[in-house]
């Protein structure tokens, strides 16, 4: 990795920075678009160009209250999304009337060794200006030795007029290729927003 270098000694003077070549590059792959959807799958894209691949929430919107927005892995194909997963998960919370706080472990929406959908966040608002927005870093998907690392970041409107940032963190313990993923609502449908997937070289 190249050191960068700013043109100056001060940082607040600076004017330019020097290379950056070692950071990586954001690559653009496709974006997917909610309209009433069960769920987004993206079946194509994820393989061994990229060690890691960034997908972007922007502003999915429920077409159910108070649901959870979740994710699950496949390793063939998206015929079935049902990777073994151990993850760990909490979230802060802060409502509207600035009368609640919270930082907390949420061990109902972490998984051990479970194949079910894992939550990216909790309690969505369905209500015309209520939706969910953040990131998922998902590591390697393609490596056949090591289990598949991910991290993710959501915040969202909750149906109790709170905002809601979660926290998940865990792996899919499988050395097999991921080659797909699905994003939905535990329940009800995506009524609209988009996911963006970028790799990152």
């Amino acid at each position: 990795m190249s050191i960068i270098k700013l043109n100056n000694r001060a940082v607040k003077d600076a004017t330019a920075v020097g290379t950056t070549t070692g950071l990586g590059n954001l690559v653009f792959i496709s974006r997917s678009t909610a309209s009433s959807s069960a769920s987004l799958s993206i079946t194509s894209g994820i393989n061994s160009t990229y060690k890691e691949y960034i997908f972007l929430f922007n502003n999915i919107h429920p077409g159910t209250a108070n649901q959870d927005f979740t994710f699950n892995l496949s390793a063939d194909s998206g015929s079935n999304y049902n990777v073994t997963k151990t993850t760990s998960y909490f979230r802060s919370v802060h409502d509207e009337a600035d009368s609640y706080t919270n930082l907390g472990y949420e061990s109902g929406r972490d998984l051990a060794q479970g194949t079910g959908f894992q939550s990216l966040s909790s309690g969505v608002d369905a209500s015309s200006d209520g939706s969910v927005s953040g990131y998922l870093h998902l590591f390697d998907p393609s490596n056949t030795t090591f289990v598949k690392h991910y991290f993710s970041v959501v915040n969202a409107m909750i149906h109790t007029a709170y905002c809601m940032t979660d926290f998940s963190a865990g792996y899919g313990n499988t050395t097999s290729a991921i080659d797909a993923i699905q994003f939905k609502f535990a329940s009800g449908n995506i009524d609209s927003g988009t996911i963006d997937m970028y790799g990152v070289n």
